[in-house]
């Protein structure tokens, strides 16, 4: 270990310059226009693999962009680590808000700005160095690993899980690792070891046939807004708790670890009330605001429109309202289920004065690797000694849905060890990577190779 950490302190600099290389390619995979340069990245992380000593490196076609896959297996006996990550990057528009070039990473500060430094072009750059640093100066690594970069985590990942399904015996492993998501602050290593699932649903609610005049027909008829905006009203009762019947019958109670390791947290609910520029919080009474973001499910409209919404008045009576509504689901709830007990509230609750229709838009399934398990325990070991600091434990309330394609295809865990900031603009303009993170990042991944032997048993 001396030698590979002397390798990542001495090379620096070297990384830093060989990371701008790969972020200069622009591979926006959202649109037509730049596939080349998408496909161009793809070829540039090959070569990279094999520059650092993986073997079996392979850029496999998808009907979108490829996926660049490499391997050492060279550990007989040891456990496999599957990496996974992705070298496509979001579009940079606004432009004209980046203060640098986007595709032209600039340090200002402790930090490095530009489109991908963060999401996920830094962090999957993260674990190349640390094998490097192994293959160079031992030639070989403690454990079989395989790397699995993908080109559409982007645009949802809408050619991965067929991969995953045609390529099941190629991506055997005992874990995978994907560091494309932040510690909790600046400071404060942290693993993260569950994400939320969703339940995205429309209504739409009909009235008359054709607009009213709202004075000639108003007392008269039950307006669609009006009647929709009671419905999504009723949702919630004073407590902050969804009054759907059975909706949390399956809800995974967090257990007195996991809330004890949230309170140990630096957490300020009125800092970030101010941070969000509201005055008060709001939900579920009985939990933190930590347990409502990461741990409980909630219901949320997204958007809701009918009637006239122009300069001006029209006093219309309107014939339709809709709304969208968005349910974060918690491990063990399942999206297919929400959706039909959803929609049989929403039919029965909705009066007979309107038509409903309610719809089905998308959905996925939490996702939770226990605190106690043996690759969360490796990487809080891997992390406390690459920072220094002992880690602290948290959940993401968002969802990423490949971790539960992970599960359910190759019947793996994830770790997600993340490395980048929660203010690190991962999609927005002057994106960044803070660069002790970047380095420490290197630490972390190589004695997370050096760790997980000890705690994983080969399938």
């Amino acid at each position: 270990m001396e030698l590979v950490l002397k390798h990542i302190e001495e090379n620096k600099q070297n990384f830093l310059d060989e990371l701008k290389e790969f972020i200069a390619i622009p591979s926006i995979s959202t649109g037509e226009e730049n596939k080349n340069e998408v496909a161009r990245c793809a070829n540039w992380v090959a070569d990279h693999l094999k520059n650092i000593g993986m073997n079996n490196v392979k850029v496999f076609p998808t009907e979108g962009h490829p996926v660049v896959y490499g391997d050492w297996l060279g550990a007989p006996g040891k456990p496999t680590v599957l990496i996974y990550g992705h070298y496509d990057v979001q579009p940079v528009d606004p432009i004209d808000l980046w203060e640098s070039p986007p595709f032209e990473a600039t340090v200002r500060g402790d930090n490095l700005y530009a489109r991908g430094a963060a999401d996920d072009k830094g962090q999957v750059f993260i674990h190349f160095k640390a094998i490097e640093a192994y293959m160079k100066n031992t030639g070989s690594l403690p454990m079989n690993v395989k790397l699995m970069i993908e080109g559409e985590e982007e645009v949802g990942s809408r050619n991965l899980p067929k991969f995953l399904r045609e390529h099941k015996d190629l991506l055997k492993a005992d874990l995978i690792v994907v560091s494309d998501s932040s510690m909790f602050a600046k400071g404060v290593p942290s693993i993260c070891y569950g994400l939320r699932g969703l339940s995205y649903m429309q209504i739409d609610l009909v009235g008359p046939k054709g607009d009213l005049h709202s004075g000639s027909f108003g007392g008269s008829v039950h307006n669609p807004i009006q009647a929709l905006t009671e419905i999504v009203a009723s949702l919630h009762d004073k407590n902050g708790k969804i009054t759907i019947p059975g909706f949390y019958k399956d809800v995974l109670a967090l257990t007195k670890k996991e809330r004890d390791a949230f309170k140990k947290l630096p957490w300020n609910d009125k800092k970030y009330a101010k941070e969000l520029g509201v005055k008060q919080l709001y939900g579920e009474k009985g939990f933190t605001t930590l347990e409502r973001l990461w741990a409980r499910p909630t219901l949320e409209c997204n958007g809701i429109w009918g009637g006239f919404t122009g300069e001006g008045a029209k006093t219309v009576l309107p014939s339709k309202a809709s709304a969208k509504i968005s349910m974060r689901l918690v491990p063990h709830q399942k999206s297919a289920k929400i959706a039909k007990l959803f929609e049989k509230h929403i039919h029965k609750i909705a009066p007979k004065s309107v038509q409903v229709t309610v719809r089905n838009l998308h959905g996925g399934e939490a996702a939770i690797t226990p605190i106690d398990s043996p690759g969360v325990k490796a990487a809080v070991a891997a992390l406390e000694k690459g920072f220094n600091k002992k880690p602290l434990y948290q959940r993401e309330g968002g969802s990423i849905p490949i971790v539960v394609d992970f599960k359910q295809i190759l019947g793996l865990d994830t770790v997600l060890l993340g490395f980048g900031l929660p203010d690190e603009n991962a999609h927005a303009p002057n994106e960044f990577i803070n660069l002790d993170n970047f380095y420490g990042g290197m630490r972390t991944v190589a004695h997370l190779f050096n760790e997980l032997p000890n705690y994983l048993k080969k399938k």
